[in-house]
């Protein structure tokens, strides 16, 4: 029946499109000559505005009525009335125009008996005519299939998500100007690559046909980062999309953004005291306050955050050095002997990197509420950072962790090119073991690396899960205009 009714109001404004173009009625105008926003007009009483926006609502009472236009920012009240239009064009609004069309209107700004902010419009012109109605009873969150594949209805019914998207793009902006006001210059790096680095990530691959080359989307920008860092940038970033070819969850995407920055002659301790004033001033900014609420949490990124030890954490976990362990079934052993994990829950790991890692979001990670400062990381985990002085089985990193996801992982970058080699060797060796995830060895990096690199600090921060943290949103597809759907 719902569809029945719905092929019934196609037709009907079909037919409405049809009986206009053939009165010579240009239906979808070329332009209107708009004066002010709908936000704008909203402060402008008593004075006469030309504004346009979708027709969202209408009430029609005999020879008066209101109607409500909404864009993405605003909307407003137009009340349209006999006194004001001939009776022409009156009918001519009551029968031709329908809600979802796109409406320009010419009138003064008032305020309304019971406060309400209104254009009383003088002229009514149709400017668009929208084929399809808008859902009756679309209210987002309702419809999880429909939001994410029709994100326009989803933007026109929910306030939230109009929300959403314009804080998103906000964020971007700021984020970019800070970099730049801090000396950072954006600069861009290939997608397309022909080795897979930067990060632990199974890629996805495809064809290059005219150099007949298997290549691979990027999953991180970082080498190219430090490539340009080698040529003599000082401070180099870049916020663009990444893909990693692993499951979907409420937590990840395949396509997502981050932004990456690389700063010479720093090392991650200043990463972190310069993320900790870039997210509170980048919250203070878009947001306006630093206190959030996120899964029944209030998280106050004013506040001092928690630090914890990776190593010092997985130790008193464990039960044992596993920073001593070079043999992967030997480690899988001692942890099914702790009855810290089922040998079938550790199956599925085929390396001391990966075993570790599990471990780590299993026993840590998800028990974190945070804002908290995850440091003194295995140097397994990440073949590009620096060694640390006093134990080269740790590199000088850092995570940010919230709610038990990671929003930032940093380190001192390690650019001691014979070690690098050693680790990325390493990385090959997993890799045939079975490591989906694990890197290549990138020639060109490391030649890069030969000719010499200075001190360097690096930070990748996500912003599709920062996004959905700060709004309290249940998938992380939220925070995507248009996420992939099968």
């Amino acid at each position: 029946m719902e569809n029945n009714n719905l092929s019934n109001e196609i037709d009907v404004r079909r037919n409405k499109i049809e009986t206009l173009k053939n009165e010579g009625v240009i239906v979808y105008k070329a332009k209107f000559n708009r004066t002010v926003t709908i936000k704008e007009a909203r402060d402008m009483l008593g004075q006469k505005v030309r504004i346009a926006g979708r027709m969202v609502f209408r009430r029609i009472m005999g020879k008066f009525g209101f109607m409500q236009l909404r864009d993405i920012n605003s909307y407003i009240q137009v009340s349209v009335g006999r006194n004001e239009i001939n009776e022409e064009d009156y009918d001519f609004y009551k029968k031709m125009i329908d809600l979802g069309d796109f409406v320009g209107v010419e009138g003064e700004v008032y305020t309304t008996q019971t406060g309400e902010i209104t254009v009383k419009a003088e002229k009514v012109i149709l400017l668009s005519k929208a084929l399809r109605p808008l859902p009756e009873k679309f209210h987002g969150l309702t419809d999880i299939e429909t939001k994410y594949r029709q994100r326009y209805l989803d933007l026109i019914s929910n306030e939230q998500a109009r929300e959403v998207f314009l804080t998103r793009s906000k964020i971007v902006s700021f984020i970019r100007n800070y970099l730049e006001n801090n000396g950072f210059i954006e600069i861009e790096t290939p997608i397309i690559q022909t080795n897979v680095s930067g990060a632990s990530a199974k890629p996805f691959f495809t064809k290059h046909n005219a150099l007949d080359l298997q290549c691979n989307l990027r999953i991180a920008t970082e080498t190219w980062l430090k490539e340009a860092i080698a040529g003599g940038f000082d401070r180099v970033f870049e916020l663009g999309k990444d893909f990693r070819n692993e499951g979907m969850d409420a937590t990840h995407l395949q396509e997502f953004t981050q932004v990456e920055w690389y700063a010479s002659y720093w090392d991650y301790e200043d990463n972190i005291v310069f993320f900790q004033k870039f997210i509170r001033e980048l919250l203070m900014h878009c947001i306006g306050k630093t206190e959030i609420s996120y899964q029944g949490n209030i998280i106050d990124f004013g506040k001092e955050w928690e630090k914890i030890d990776y190593v010092a954490k997985m130790r008193e976990i464990l039960g044992f050095d596993f920073l001593s362990e070079n043999d992967v079934n030997s480690f899988k052993n001692k942890v099914i002997e702790s009855k810290l994990f089922s040998k079938s829950e550790l199956e599925p790991y085929n390396s001391i990197r990966a075993l570790i890692d599990f471990i780590y979001k299993r026993k840590i990670r998800e028990n974190i509420v945070g804002p908290t400062i995850l440091f003194n990381y295995p140097a397994v985990l990440k073949p590009l950072a620096r060694r640390n002085d006093l134990d080269n089985r740790i590199v000088d990193a850092f995570q940010i962790v919230v709610c038990g996801a990671e929003l930032v992982n940093a380190y001192s970058e390690l650019v001691d090119p014979i070690q690098q080699r050693e680790t990325l060797e390493s990385q090959m060796k997993d890799k045939l073991g079975g490591d989906e995830e694990a890197m290549d060895l990138d020639e060109d990096f490391l030649l890069a690396m030969e000719h010499g690199m200075p001190p360097i600090s690096g930070l990748g921060f996500g912003i599709d899960r920062f996004i959905m943290t700060i709004f309290d949103l249940p998938n992380i597809r939220d925070t995507v205009l248009f996420p992939i759907m099968r």
